[in-house]
């Protein structure tokens, strides 16, 4: 049996922010295999934000970013079950952290679900000109191909942070659900630019 360590806990629970008993029980899981540990937490941090997904919105905070030349800027509504957390220095700073991701990565929708039917319209108009001389049998597979990769482009919630490529703001989003033990998310956001 591998005996984890103080350090090690601290190291994960710095990682990631997460409870000092979850860091100890992915550690343990893993073996003491730090890369591992932080798989087992994000799959866990995906099964919390599920679990929470019904729960009621009632508090959240308005935050903004400009970026540093004045010429984009960003501002969004983190939505939080109380204001217990939403007030928290450490909400606000996720909230910064998501405007600031919003005014370098220009989304245009907040989940996929949000695609109207008119931009699903034209996308697939243009791609679909792109495979015609594909053969017929695979033009539906790379058609849906491109069309899912134009989309997770414009969509916030499948873009990759820009603080940290491997996590998407979906990811962002669950580790906070673990870490402040409330469902959190991305109400709306509007991004200007000069």
């Amino acid at each position: 049996m591998t005996t984890i360590t103080t350090e090690q806990i601290k190291e994960l629970r710095d990682q990631t922010g997460v409870s000092i008993m979850q860091c100890k029980k992915a550690l343990t899981e893993a073996g003491g295999d730090m890369e591992k540990a932080l798989v087992i937490i994000q799959k866990f941090s995906k099964g919390l934000a599920a679990k929470k997904g019904d729960r009621t919105l009632g508090a959240g905070t308005v935050a903004s970013y400009i970026h540093a030349t004045s010429t984009a800027g960003a501002i969004l509504v983190l939505a939080s079950e109380t204001d217990f957390v939403s007030k928290t220095d450490e909400f606000k700073a996720l909230a910064r952290d998501i405007a600031m991701h919003i005014t370098a990565s220009n989304p245009q929708f907040v989940r996929t679900e949000d695609i109207n039917e008119h931009d699903k319209k034209v996308a697939k108009e243009v791609f679909t000109e792109e495979v015609k001389d594909k053969p017929k049998n695979m033009q539906e597979k790379i058609l849906q191909g491109k069309l899912e990769a134009y989309f997770k482009e414009k969509v916030l919630l499948t873009q990759p942070f820009i603080k940290n490529p491997e996590l998407t703001i979906s990811d962002l989003v669950e580790q906070a659900i673990q870490k402040f033990g409330e469902k959190i998310e991305i109400v709306k956001f509007s991004r200007f630019t000069v």
